[in-house]
């Protein structure tokens, strides 16, 4: 007899996180691949842009053709695209990847926080009407703990800027083969037809891969990766795979909320030996208005350990001297030291940072190191910290703090530490 097989195969890339997902974490999705234009405060997206296109949720079978409609009506192909989810449809994913491609979009890890939102979930039916209303949403950015997983990173590497940034990740592993089946065909056909698919699957995502210009490591690594588990890619990975080949890629500067607020930056940096980054991280703290507290730190390194000298300039004369002797937390060095009101005008009015690491040569003389560093976003988390900083004593209140940018505007005299 006739043996009647429908055979049905579709890939399928469940959400990842940092670690095995929970029923809550996979809760804080929207079901559906949710795309919108969104617009934030000055420099919320980098230098100069504040208007970004919002793609999150989970890649559904629908996906590429709402995505592929949507960005017929956005002719600013320049319009960053953030994405934020979990995966979903590998082969959604593909298609929207080539599209991707033949915009030459700019593709960042993050996760959009619509204003209008504020009291919801981001998922609720109220904020998904909001998002999928077709205007523009005021709304918040943030790359912290933000991730483009499993499928999704298939639309990210369709791209031709991709941009991971420090505390984002994207993660990958193996694909899911799910066969539908009416009938009752012997085990060993389905045997074989599950063998072909999968060979086939292999085939496809190493072809899509290559074809984005990403080396076939990735190919290699994912093929490793049980669909149980979940691999988040290393920042020396996505610089070797091609994926994000910045030399230093760096966060903004972004005022994190609390029960004591601070500005922070964290920046990689690679090494010397060029398969390897360093993690830094730059916190300032609003003491009073008339008082601010800098935090730097960096993973620790044996070699410098106790001999090296750290300083942060914003021009000559307008400099933070952290001095020798870090402190150590786990695997870093922490320095601090205050900062006078006329260093914060200088950090306002400059676009970027230098930073000097002095360390004694073997002749008695000091090598001197220097790197940049990007304030964007630094005035904005300034201005917001300012708010809710505590008032000055009666010692310190002739220097206030400058409330906002300083270009222009007189200095104010140094406040002594």
């Amino acid at each position: 007899m006739k043996v009647r097989l429908l055979f049905l195969a579709t890939l399928l890339l469940i959400a990842g996180e940092l670690r095995a997902q929970t029923p809550a974490e996979k809760a804080g999705f929207p079901s559906k691949l949710v795309i919108y234009l969104a617009k934030g405060p000055a420099n919320s997206c980098g230098q100069g842009c504040d208007r970004w296109i919002a793609v999150e949720g989970t890649v559904d079978q629908g996906a590429a053709a709402r995505i592929r409609r949507f960005l017929a009506g956005v002719k600013d192909t320049q319009r960053p695209i953030y994405f934020h989810s979990p995966g979903g449809a590998v082969d959604q994913s593909f298609a929207i990847g080539r599209l991707l491609r033949s915009r030459k979009a700019i593709a960042r890890v993050g996760r959009t926080i619509v204003t209008a939102c504020a009291s919801g979930t981001q998922i609720d039916d109220a904020c998904l009407k909001i998002k999928n209303a077709g205007g523009e949403v005021e709304a918040e950015l943030t790359t912290r703990k933000a991730m483009c997983n499993s499928a999704c990173g298939y639309l990210f590497l369709g791209a031709t800027t991709r941009e991971v940034a420090p505390d984002a990740a994207i993660a990958v592993h193996n694909s899911r083969l799910t066969l539908l089946i009416r009938g009752d065909p012997p085990p060993q056909v389905v045997a074989e037809l599950r063998q072909q698919r999968l060979a086939m699957a292999d085939r496809e995502r190493a072809a899509f891969i290559a074809a984005m210009g990403i080396k076939g490591e990735l190919t290699d690594l994912i093929k490793t990766v049980k669909f149980e588990s979940i691999h988040v890619l290393t920042r020396p990975e996505l610089y070797r795979f091609g994926i994000d080949t910045r030399a230093q890629p760096e966060t903004l500067w972004t005022l994190e909320k609390g029960a004591r607020p601070y500005a922070r930056k964290v920046v990689l940096a690679r090494k010397d030996d060029g398969a390897s980054f360093r993690i830094m991280e730059w916190r300032l703290f609003c003491e009073n208005k008339n008082r601010a507290r800098l935090l730097f730190s960096r993973e620790y390194d044996v070699g410098t350990t106790g001999k090296s000298t750290i300083v942060m300039m914003a021009e000559p004369g307008k400099s933070v001297s952290f001095g020798r002797f870090p402190a150590r937390v786990g695997k870093f060095d922490v320095w601090s030291d205050t900062v006078a009101p006329d260093t914060i005008n200088a950090m306002l009015s400059t676009p970027r940072l230098l930073m000097g690491e002095s360390m004694p040569a073997a002749d008695g003389q000091s090598n001197l190191t220097t790197f940049e560093i990007d304030t964007t976003g630094f005035a904005e988390a300034w201005t917001q910290m300012l708010t809710v900083c505590p008032a000055a004593s009666t010692a310190t209140m002739a220097s206030p703090f400058p409330s906002g940018p300083a270009a222009g505007s007189p200095t104010v005299d140094a406040v002594p530490p």
